[in-house]
């Protein structure tokens, strides 16, 4: 898809606007999976998730071909329209950003503390995305899709982080959304040449890439109903399926409780705050923690946008809610 001097200039592209992003041992959470466990942090981006770097190798790239581009458009659940929001202004071009009824309330916020013009419209992602196409043709906008070779170029630039300063990771977790991470983390693993395991991640009630792996062709669901909005995926982009069908071991499953549980686990552990899909990881680290014994383990920490009151009710009440159960 690219090749390892392209990668290396994406790092450049974004390392001009942010620094590396840090990738800590946590004794406490090594101690919680039982062996070694690095954790890359990309809740540490200047948008507090991992898509600021595709957003702004997309954005060097078509200012630099379309200098007199009017404006781009896409369609988001938060931390994609972030980015483009971000690198949007960075590169002085105007950003739409279609967003579902019912996003999240600080994730819309900060899409519009950067500049982005919001418009809230259907009932989940799809819909939105949907709309969106139809408003960039109307208007003859930019439209920037889910899944684009630029955008994976880009958020490869963590994988690459990772494995340079981690070459000896034996297994690396990773979310999936619409699959831009896991297959960045694939296409890098396999320029350096190295043999980590990749094991992808997603919500029992988003399942259409674990579905599909299964099938062995893509299948789309009827819906996403998971509290982690990042994995919210009803219908797979066909070229990350065909990147992750042939670089990820496997996909794990993990419920909204499993990963309300890693969310909190990754406060008590490492006082970092993350959202559904940055918590994924390690939840399926912890369902899978049998098959981990001796083995060096990666997780992404993809992002910490989550709002309070969702933090409120998914994960300070959950201790609480077992509590009950139990007695």
């Amino acid at each position: 898809m690219f090749s390892l001097a392209e990668l290396e200039s994406a790092e450049q592209i974004v390392h001009a606007a942010m620094p590396p992003t840090a990738a800590h041992a946590w004794p406490l959470l090594s101690e919680r999976l039982g062996t070694s466990v690095v954790v890359k942090h990309e809740n540490h981006t200047p948008i507090g998730a991992f898509k600021v770097r595709g957003g702004l190798v997309f954005m060097e790239r078509l200012k630099r071909e379309q200098p007199l581009v009017s404006g781009i458009i896409s369609a988001t659940r938060g931390n994609h329209g972030q980015s483009l929001a971000f690198a949007a202004a960075r590169y002085g071009v105007p950003a739409t950003i279609y967003v579902p009824h019912g996003n999240s309330t600080e994730k819309n916020r900060a899409m519009k503390a950067f500049g982005a013009h919001l418009v809230e419209y259907g009932a989940d992602f799809q819909e939105a995305r949907e709309e969106c196409e139809r408003h960039a043709q109307r208007e003859g906008l930019h439209i920037v899709p889910s899944f684009h070779r630029d955008l994976v170029l880009g958020v490869s630039t963590y994988a690459l982080e990772l494995f340079r300063n981690s070459p000896d990771l034996d297994v690396l977790y990773v979310p999936i959304g619409q699959g831009s991470g896991i297959s960045g983390c694939i296409l890098a693993r396999d320029l350096l040449g190295l043999k980590t395991e990749i094991v992808g991640v997603q919500s029992t009630e988003a399942p259409s890439y674990a579905l599909s792996l299964k099938a062995g062709k893509v299948v789309s669901t009827n819906s996403s109903n998971t509290r982690a909005d990042g994995m919210a995926t009803r219908v797979p982009d066909v070229e990350a399926f065909d990147i992750i069908r042939k670089g990820a071991s496997h996909i794990v499953e993990v419920t909204d409780d499993e990963i309300g549980s890693a969310i909190r686990y990754l406060w008590t552990d490492t006082h970092n705050l993350s959202e559904g899909a940055g918590a994924a990881a390690l939840a399926a680290a912890l369902q899978e923690k049998a098959r981990l014994r001796g083995k060096r383990v990666g997780l992404i920490l993809s992002g910490g946008n989550i709002d309070f009151e969702l933090f409120r009710k998914w994960v300070m009440a959950e201790p609480a809610a077992q509590k009950t159960m139990v007695a």
